[in-house]
């Protein structure tokens, strides 16, 4: 029972369930995407099936990453909104790379650094959706001029470009903040992690706590 009282739920099933559908479908149109850029990844279509099906299902399985990723958006998003602190804690980045986190001032449940993911990621999936669009034949690609086209083929590498070094920096970042993939597996954090990394979110986790009728 103790050990349990020592947890605080950081993300629900449905949150987890979400971030890991997210993570098969963006590596599979990261492996497809890099097939259609170079011959030399061509190799890599047959994450799909091979490259008949791979461009069939790349921009389906693409909508499903944007239906997903609008699905997580909506219920973060005030979460991800820049304040004060969040603007000081980046003033203060020597001493983040630094781990001197006893001299940062409390942040909430996102740090600035996950903040500017999300909206690189909501700036760079918009952008790979409407080129995507654009670019997917045989459905949308009669309905606009070839020179259109072309600027659309550009964008969406750009665009993928842009999202996958994003996820690379986060992948990196939540290795490099022990306990932090713990709460995307299991859920839950400790309260002296959440007190340590997130601040504001702890303190107002734990005045949740108190104020629900205890079983």
């Amino acid at each position: 029972m103790k050990r349990s009282q020592d947890r605080l739920v950081r993300y629900s099933p449905l949150d987890r369930a979400n971030h890991w559908t997210m993570v098969i479908a963006f590596v599979l149109l990261a492996l497809s995407g890099l097939a259609f850029f170079h011959p030399a990844f061509f190799f890599l279509s047959h994450s799909l099936g091979g490259p008949v099906w791979a461009r069939i299902l790349h921009p389906f399985l693409g909508l499903v990453l944007v239906l997903l990723f609008v699905a997580m958006a909506v219920r973060h998003v005030s979460r991800n909104l820049l304040g004060e602190n969040d603007v000081q804690w980046m003033r203060q980045i020597g001493d983040v790379l630094d781990n001197r986190d006893d001299k940062l001032p409390p942040i909430g449940k996102y740090n600035p650094g996950q903040k500017l993911v999300f909206w690189a990621l909501v700036v760079s999936i918009a952008a790979l959706l409407v080129s995507g669009v654009i670019m997917w034949r045989p459905w949308f690609a009669g309905y606009f001029p070839i020179p259109l086209i072309r600027l659309a083929s550009l964008v969406h590498a750009l665009a993928a470009f842009v999202a996958i070094v994003t996820i690379v920096v986060h992948v990196y970042a939540a290795l490099w903040v022990k306990g932090s993939i713990r709460s995307m597996t299991q859920g839950w954090v400790t309260r002296a992690w959440a007190r340590h990394h997130h601040g504001l979110w702890a303190r107002e986790q734990e005045e949740k706590q108190r104020r629900e009728p205890q079983p």
